[in-house]
């Protein structure tokens, strides 16, 4: 990744760091544990942003 980046893609870079997080637990006890997880949590080297 270069230093000098478009300020486009650093802002799509920022929205994607900022999806990447579990979720709340406040969540899990609101929906009586149906939702335990992120299932669009992505690892920064298995999975790869299309970019």
């Amino acid at each position: 990744m270069s230093s000098h980046k478009i300020f486009r893609i650093k802002q799509f870079l920022a929205k994607k760091q900022k999806q990447n997080r579990p979720i709340p637990q406040w969540i899990q006890t609101k929906t009586g544990n149906k939702t335990r997880y992120n299932s669009k949590r992505r690892h920064w080297r298995r999975t790869k942003v299309d970019l």
